[in-house]
Protein backbone atom coordinates (compact mmCIF):
# COMPACT_ATOMS: atom_id res chain seq x y z
CA UNK A 1 0.00 0.00 0.00
CA UNK A 2 2.72 2.19 0.72
CA UNK A 3 4.60 1.47 -2.41
CA UNK A 4 1.77 2.13 -4.29
CA UNK A 5 0.77 5.54 -2.58
CA UNK A 6 4.40 6.55 -3.16
CA UNK A 7 3.86 6.07 -6.95
CA UNK A 8 0.98 7.76 -7.24
CA UNK A 9 2.48 10.64 -5.32
CA UNK A 10 5.55 10.75 -7.72
CA UNK A 11 3.46 10.49 -10.71
CA UNK A 12 0.90 13.43 -9.54
CA UNK A 13 4.34 15.84 -8.49
CA UNK A 14 5.81 14.78 -12.23
CA UNK A 15 2.58 16.00 -14.23
CA UNK A 16 2.30 19.58 -11.63
CA UNK A 17 6.45 20.03 -12.52
CA UNK A 18 5.91 19.42 -16.33
CA UNK A 19 2.91 21.25 -16.20
CA UNK A 20 4.29 24.34 -14.01
CA UNK A 21 7.33 24.68 -16.18
CA UNK A 22 5.77 25.04 -19.55
CA UNK A 23 3.45 27.68 -18.02
CA UNK A 24 4.33 30.74 -20.13
CA UNK A 25 3.17 34.73 -19.60
CA UNK A 26 1.45 35.02 -23.28
CA UNK A 27 1.15 38.74 -24.56
CA UNK A 28 -2.33 40.12 -26.21
CA UNK A 29 -1.42 39.56 -29.64
CA UNK A 30 -3.49 42.82 -30.50
CA UNK A 31 -1.24 44.66 -28.30
CA UNK A 32 1.33 46.67 -30.27
CA UNK A 33 4.14 48.51 -27.79
CA UNK A 34 5.30 50.50 -30.70
CA UNK A 35 2.33 51.94 -31.77
CA UNK A 36 1.59 52.87 -28.23
CA UNK A 37 4.77 54.52 -28.05
CA UNK A 38 3.98 56.55 -30.83
CA UNK A 39 0.80 57.35 -30.18
CA UNK A 40 1.57 58.48 -26.91
CA UNK A 41 4.57 60.10 -27.95
CA UNK A 42 2.31 62.26 -30.85
CA UNK A 43 -0.48 62.68 -28.24
CA UNK A 44 1.60 64.14 -25.30
CA UNK A 45 3.36 66.68 -27.97
CA UNK A 46 -0.36 67.84 -28.87
CA UNK A 47 -1.33 68.05 -25.20
CA UNK A 48 2.07 69.65 -24.46
CA UNK A 49 1.14 72.42 -27.42
CA UNK A 50 -2.47 72.87 -26.51
CA UNK A 51 -1.45 73.72 -22.80
CA UNK A 52 0.68 76.59 -24.38
CA UNK A 53 -1.51 77.64 -26.60
CA UNK A 54 -4.28 78.28 -23.36
CA UNK A 55 -6.62 75.70 -25.06
CA UNK A 56 -8.38 74.16 -21.79
CA UNK A 57 -11.05 72.69 -24.05
CA UNK A 58 -8.81 70.79 -26.31
CA UNK A 59 -7.49 69.79 -23.46
CA UNK A 60 -10.21 68.30 -21.90
CA UNK A 61 -10.90 66.71 -24.92
CA UNK A 62 -8.54 64.08 -24.34
CA UNK A 63 -10.63 62.77 -21.58
CA UNK A 64 -13.84 60.49 -22.16
CA UNK A 65 -16.84 61.69 -20.06
CA UNK A 66 -16.64 59.58 -17.05
CA UNK A 67 -12.95 60.33 -16.73
CA UNK A 68 -11.19 61.28 -13.50
CA UNK A 69 -8.27 63.74 -12.58
CA UNK A 70 -6.55 62.28 -9.64
CA UNK A 71 -4.09 65.05 -8.34
CA UNK A 72 -2.44 66.35 -5.24
CA UNK A 73 -4.11 67.86 -1.75
CA UNK A 74 -7.71 67.79 -4.01
CA UNK A 75 -10.78 65.68 -4.24
CA UNK A 76 -11.25 63.32 -7.95
CA UNK A 77 -12.18 65.95 -10.48
CA UNK A 78 -14.88 63.76 -12.72
CA UNK A 79 -16.34 64.35 -16.48
CA UNK A 80 -17.08 68.02 -17.06
CA UNK A 81 -15.08 69.51 -14.66
CA UNK A 82 -11.73 68.23 -16.01
CA UNK A 83 -11.98 71.35 -18.29
CA UNK A 84 -12.75 73.58 -15.21
CA UNK A 85 -9.61 72.75 -13.61
CA UNK A 86 -7.18 72.61 -17.13
CA UNK A 87 -8.44 76.50 -17.41
CA UNK A 88 -7.88 76.80 -13.55
CA UNK A 89 -4.47 75.91 -14.28
CA UNK A 90 -3.73 77.89 -17.13
CA UNK A 91 -4.99 81.13 -15.31
CA UNK A 92 -2.78 80.16 -12.58
CA UNK A 93 0.73 80.11 -14.69
CA UNK A 94 1.11 76.67 -16.22
CA UNK A 95 2.78 77.98 -19.61
CA UNK A 96 4.60 74.49 -20.71
CA UNK A 97 4.07 71.01 -20.03
CA UNK A 98 6.56 68.32 -20.84
CA UNK A 99 6.33 64.30 -20.76
CA UNK A 100 8.70 61.67 -20.59
CA UNK A 101 6.91 58.31 -20.70
CA UNK A 102 9.09 55.71 -18.99
CA UNK A 103 6.54 52.62 -19.43
CA UNK A 104 4.47 51.04 -21.16
CA UNK A 105 1.51 48.21 -20.93
CA UNK A 106 -2.16 47.23 -22.27
CA UNK A 107 -4.02 45.22 -24.51
CA UNK A 108 -6.67 46.03 -27.59
CA UNK A 109 -8.95 48.12 -24.78
CA UNK A 110 -6.59 50.07 -22.44
CA UNK A 111 -3.09 51.63 -22.47
CA UNK A 112 -1.35 52.39 -19.17
CA UNK A 113 1.62 54.74 -19.34
CA UNK A 114 3.93 55.82 -16.32
CA UNK A 115 5.88 58.64 -17.04
CA UNK A 116 7.25 62.37 -15.53
CA UNK A 117 6.16 65.36 -16.01
CA UNK A 118 8.02 69.33 -15.77
CA UNK A 119 5.35 71.83 -15.77
CA UNK A 120 6.67 75.47 -16.17
CA UNK A 121 5.31 79.24 -15.78
CA UNK A 122 6.31 82.56 -16.98
CA UNK A 123 9.91 83.05 -18.18
CA UNK A 124 10.07 78.82 -18.00
CA UNK A 125 10.21 78.73 -14.32
CA UNK A 126 9.77 75.73 -12.59
CA UNK A 127 6.45 75.32 -11.43
CA UNK A 128 6.36 71.59 -10.40
CA UNK A 129 8.19 68.41 -11.83
CA UNK A 130 6.87 64.63 -10.68
CA UNK A 131 4.88 61.80 -11.63
CA UNK A 132 1.83 60.14 -13.37
CA UNK A 133 0.25 57.17 -14.61
CA UNK A 134 -2.80 57.51 -16.68
CA UNK A 135 -4.65 54.80 -18.03
CA UNK A 136 -6.03 55.38 -21.89
CA UNK A 137 -9.65 53.53 -23.21
CA UNK A 138 -10.37 52.91 -26.68
CA UNK A 139 -14.09 52.95 -27.31
CA UNK A 140 -15.34 52.99 -30.34
CA UNK A 141 -12.11 52.59 -32.36
CA UNK A 142 -11.08 56.01 -30.38
CA UNK A 143 -8.78 56.51 -27.49
CA UNK A 144 -9.10 58.69 -24.17
CA UNK A 145 -8.27 59.15 -21.02
CA UNK A 146 -10.37 57.16 -18.67
CA UNK A 147 -7.93 58.01 -15.40
CA UNK A 148 -5.11 60.79 -15.28
CA UNK A 149 -2.99 60.39 -11.59
CA UNK A 150 0.14 62.73 -11.25
CA UNK A 151 1.38 63.74 -7.96
CA UNK A 152 4.81 66.16 -7.52
CA UNK A 153 7.90 65.12 -6.44
CA UNK A 154 8.95 68.36 -4.95
CA UNK A 155 8.79 69.06 -1.19
CA UNK A 156 5.78 70.54 0.92
CA UNK A 157 6.14 73.94 1.29
CA UNK A 158 6.78 74.45 4.76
Amino acid sequence: MLKTLTIISLGVNSILMVSCSNTEVKEDPVFNKQWAKNFLDSINTKFSEQIAAGDSSALASHYWPDAELLLDNSEPVKGDKIESAWAAALRMGVKEMRFSTTDINGNSTFLIETGGYEIKGQNKSLLDKGKYVVVWEKRNGEWKLYRDIGCTSLPAPK
